[in-house]
């Protein structure tokens, strides 16, 4: 058996919902065996006074709450807004992680039970959010309990309606193609009367693998011309060409503001100790040792890295909401690359003030004390 999380062992829900609970347990024990979740979330029913990441906080109306949901999130929460006056056209609008979730479909009576036990699963809350609005009220009766109805899940809110019709309607009788390696293939297997052919090589790199296309489509048909084929990855090279390009000029200045601030720091740090040369010699005439000395410069030049990387994040932050078009699957809110970036700036900005502090722990204390 996959060892899984017991929900009576933690905080399922605030403030605690013996029902709720139970309800989860009765639900999460019908959708079998999953390895245990590493991001336990607890559902709020109600706010509460100190919201943290793992928390989901449930709201009505969240006209009340506007001035305290920014704080929330800000403070790693996530807020779920279910309105509707009728369960059964309902809307639910997930706010996480600087992003927004809205769906339209059926609420049931057990669908907050339901999204406790989706969660419990490892699912992602918006995931688990689509699978609860897909949840009906008795399906843990059911032989396959898990929601496998396309009809009951929710839309994503604003989207047009779907086609009466959404695939072309197919053949009555499909019949059966061959696959071929070569062009030459192609025009053998055309002569015996066949009306279908598809044309797979095993080296899309080859200098002639467009030649054996136009031969391909000129045996079926020859007055068809081509003009500048491509291949699907040279079109998807072309198509990313200009965020590629700002990607790269946005990595340079970073580096090139990275680079800049090390020589600053450094520079700093080098014109201190040059302006306290005869402190040094009389620190290190009444006994200081070297470390000593390094571990004092060194703490003047942190200071400063970390002032400077705090001021940065919160520009970044501010910044993140022009960039968002950028981003592809990471959220601007990331808060690993947050941590990666401040914690390799602060270690960069320790060795160029650990350099500079080392040569000043090595200065002569007389040569120092005679310094001007």
């Amino acid at each position: 058996m996959t060892e899984t999380l017991r929900l009576q062992d933690r905080e399922l829900f605030w403030p605690p919902a013996d029902e709720l609970t139970e309800a989860a347990e009765r639900i999460r024990a019908r959708l079998g065996d999953w390895q245990p979740t590493h991001a336990p979330w607890r559902i709020c029913l109600t706010p509460p006074d100190a919201p943290n990441g793992g928390d989901l906080i449930i709201v009505t109306d969240a006209a009340p709450h506007l001035t305290h949901i920014a704080r929330w999130m800000t403070d790693g929460a996530g807020v779920i807004e279910a309105a509707g006056e009728n369960p059964k056209a309902a809307r639910a609008t997930l706010h996480l992680g600087g992003e927004r979730y809205a769906l339209e479909g059926e609420l049931a009576e057990d669908w907050i039970p339901a999204l406790a036990a989706f969660l419990d699963c490892g699912f992602d809350p918006h995931d688990a959010l689509v699978l609860a609005l897909a949840w009906r009220d008795g399906d843990e009766q059911q032989a396959d309990a898990w929601p496998v109805d396309i009809k009951r899940f929710p839309r994503v809110l604003g989207l047009p309606a779907a086609p009466a019709q959404p695939f072309a309607p197919c053949p009555a009788k499909l019949g059966l193609y061959p696959v071929l390696p070569t062009a030459d293939w192609v025009e053998r297997v055309l002569d015996y009367g066949v009306k279908t052919v598809q044309l797979r090589s095993k080296q899309p790199k080859s200098p002639a693998l467009m030649r054996e296309i136009e031969r391909t489509v000129w045996a079926v048909n020859g007055t068809v011309p081509l003009s500048t084929p491509q291949t699907l990855g040279e079109m998807f090279t072309k198509s990313m060409a200009r965020t590629t390009f700002t990607l790269v000029l946005l990595s340079v200045a970073g580096a090139m503001a990275l680079l800049l601030g090390i020589i600053g720091i450094y520079g700093v740090i080098s014109y201190t100790v040059s302006q306290r040369t005869r402190e040094i010699g009389i620190r290190m005439a009444l006994g200081a040792e070297r470390g000593t000395l390094t571990a004092l410069f060194v703490r003047q030049g942190l200071a400063l890295a970390v002032l400077g990387a705090v001021i940065g994040v919160g520009a970044s932050i501010a910044a993140m909401r022009f960039m968002r078009s950028l981003l592809f699957n990471v959220s601007p809110m990331d808060p690993a690359t947050y941590v990666v970036a401040t914690v390799s700036i602060v270690a960069i900005a320790w060795l160029a003030c650990y350099i500079p502090s080392r040569r000043a722990a090595a200065v002569n204390p007389v040569n120092a004390l005679r310094a001007e």
